[in-house]
């Protein structure tokens, strides 16, 4: 691993390490807390493996591309971590994961890297392209209608509120239609990133895009993905047997391990990479991995899900507890507020932050 940095190379043997070691806790049935911390470290280690990776690959693409190869390689863990929930029958943390892990991208993550991408600015305004953020503020309003539709109709005791299943898988096929048809479009019209083409202006620069060059080879990069993707598997499967013990140890609920701990573990190549990016001052590819993420969960991951959970021993549907579709609907609102305008203040990303802290709130004391 020539191209790998001294401190890349610990940081991948550390988490190689913590791997193997959850899997010895696992297997060896150790204490439910620390399993569950090891397992959750570990699932963390390998997003972050699969963020470092994906950058590597974004090296020879433009912002669209990279953030959704990190979107989708990111969400791996969460898509194994809501499977393994299903088939165990863990359906509480199945729907606070996938909810929270939206919830947790759009609010937490796209809050603190607006915070550190707007501090970072010279007018303190983090800039970026605003098609990505209005699309996906419409995908996730037509998530949250079928959502909201459902929860008023099982509210009202309709007829229609005996066919929830039946709705949700034609939500589902609705809702992935749109997506495809959304995707190709948006990956062809690839943009360059607008921060750095009004930084090359101001130098006196030509107005392209001059990535720098790869520093990892194509093949190094593809088996850092395969081996952390397959990791993956392994440690949510962990995750989910130390967690029903560790969250009865600290007395915690299972709303709270789900939309908090599970989507901040599992959304972890999003937290890294958006505020790495950030910082770097990068604006379009920052907004790109969390914006995608928010777009591929909601109208991609969840409606997959819903299909897949047929086949598996719990079912998933679009019936979500009221407080969460008030907090989807409220955040579909207000994520089309703060970046729409492809601008953000800190105390937009500050707001965002707040939103999510009292929904965190709310699910400890369900």
């Amino acid at each position: 691993m020539s191209a790998l940095t001294p401190i890349e190379r610990l940081m991948l043997g550390l988490i190689a390490a913590l791997t193997a070691l959850a899997g010895v806790a696992d297997y060896g049935a150790w204490a439910a807390v620390p399993r569950f911390a090891l397992a959750t470290l570990a699932l963390a280690g390998l997003a972050w493996v699969v963020s470092f990776s994906t950058e590597h690959l974004g090296e020879r693409f433009g912002p669209g591309l990279t953030g959704m190869l990190q979107s989708t390689l990111g969400n791996l863990p969460e898509l194994f971590v809501v499977i393994f929930a299903l088939q165990k029958g863990e359906l509480v943390v199945a729907q606070t994961a996938i909810v929270g892990s939206v919830l947790a991208n759009a609010l937490l993550v796209l809050g603190l890297v607006i915070v550190v991408g707007a501090r970072r600015a010279p007018d303190g305004v983090m800039r970026f392209h605003k098609r990505l953020p209005r699309d996906t503020a419409t995908l996730l309003q037509v998530t949250v209608f079928i959502i909201v539709l459902l929860g008023l109709s099982l509210g009202a005791h309709d007829p229609a509120s005996h066919h929830v299943k039946a709705i949700s898988i034609v939500g589902a096929i609705c809702l992935l239609v749109v997506y495809l048809t959304w995707v190709g479009p948006y990956l062809r019209a690839d943009p360059p990133p607008a921060g750095e083409d009004q930084r090359r202006a101001q130098a006196g620069e030509a107005q392209q895009d001059q990535r720098p060059a790869p520093r990892m080879s194509l093949a190094l990069t593809l088996v850092l993905l395969l081996i952390a993707g397959g990791a993956s598997a392994f440690v949510s499967d962990w995750f989910i047997n130390g967690l029903a013990p560790a969250i009865g140890t600290l007395h915690l609920s299972q709303a709270f391990a789900g939309l908090v701990i599970v989507a901040i573990a599992g959304n972890a190549v999003e937290n890294t990479a958006g505020l790495v990016l950030a910082w770097k001052g990068r604006s379009d590819l920052a907004i790109s991995v969390v914006k995608n993420s928010v777009a591929q969960i909601a109208a991609f991951l969840f409606p997959v899900l819903v299909l897949v959970s047929f086949a598996l021993a719990t079912t998933l549907t679009f019936a979500l507890a009221p407080v969460y579709i008030g907090a989807l609907a409220l955040t579909a609102l207000a994520l089309a507020q703060v970046t729409g305008d492809g601008e953000a203040a800190a105390f937009e990303g500050w707001a965002l932050v707040a939103l999510y802290v009292v929904l965190a709130t709310f699910t400890l004391y369900e």
